[in-house]
C-alpha cells in the first residue's frame, strides 16, 4: 500500500540512471527506515535500486519475534542524535578518507536536502542543493553555506552535469543559488 501511494521526486530516476552511466555514486542519507526506503526505491526505480547505498535508521527483531510478524520489530536509530541520524556524522568519514590520503583524487561531494534533518549535513559537502521554499535555504543564507536551489531532480541533474563536465564551478553554482534565493525573497516581499 505504501509503495502504491508514494511518488518519487520527479526526475530522480533519470538522475540515478545518469549517475550509473557516469559512475557517480549515489548514497541516500535519511532519517527514515532502511527497509521502507529500499522497498520504495526498488518499486519506483526497479531492481537496480538495490545498488544504492542507504544510510538510515533501521529495524530490528523484537525479542522472541521477527520483523515479518505483526509488532515484531523495533526502530534502531543510526546514532543518538535528535533525528536518530546525524547526517554530518555519516558524511565526515568520506571527507576524512581523502584528508588522510592526499594522493587520492577527492570526488566532489554534492548533497540534496529539504528539511531540518539536513541542517547538520549542510556544512559537510562541497555543494548543497536546498529545496526552494524550505527552511534549509534560510539556514544556509544565515550561516553562509554555499547552496543551489532546486525544485525537483531535473534541476539537480542539469547542474550536476554542468559540474561533472567542467562547464560550471562549484563557486559559480553557489553564487547563482544565492542570487536566485535573493530574487525569490524580493519577489515574495513585493507580492505582499
Amino acid at each position: 500500500l505504501l509503495c502504491e501511494n508514494i511518488k518519487l521526486d520527479p526526475y530522480f530516476n533519470e538522475f540515478y540512471q545518469w549517475s550509473r552511466q557516469n559512475k557517480v555514486p549515489v548514497i541516500v542519507l535519511s532519517s527514515g527506515m532502511q527497509p521502507i526506503i529500499r522497498a520504495l526505491l526498488v518499486h519506483l526505480i526497479g531492481p537496480e535500486a538495490n545498488d544504492i547505498e542507504i544510510v538510515s535508521n533501521d529495524v530490528v527483531d523484537k525479542p522472541g519475534k521477527t520483523k515479518d510478524q505483526q509488532d515484531g520489530w523495533d526502530l534502531q536509530f543510526h546514532d543518538e542524535s535528535g533525528f536518530g541520524h546525524d547526517k554530518s556524522l555519516t558524511i565526515r568519514p568520506y571527507a576524512q578518507h581523502f584528508v588522510e590520503r592526499p594522493n587520492e583524487a577527492r570526488p566532489t561531494m554534492l548533497y540534496a536536502g529539504d528539511g531540518v534533518s539536513d541542517l547538520s549535513a549542510a556544512r559537510e559537502t562541497d555543494l548543497l542543493f536546498a529545496k526552494k521554499g524550505h527552511d534549509l535555504v534560510t539556514y544556509c543564507e544565515r550561516e553562509g553555506i554555499p547552496f543551489a536551489l532546486f525544485e525537483d531532480w531535473q534541476s539537480i541533474l542539469a547542474t550536476t552535469k554542468e559540474i561533472f563536465e567542467g562547464k560550471k564551478s562549484l563557486k559559480k553554482v553557489a553564487e547563482e543559488g544565492a542570487e536566485e534565493a535573493r530574487q525569490n525573497k524580493e519577489t515574495v516581499a513585493t507580492a505582499k
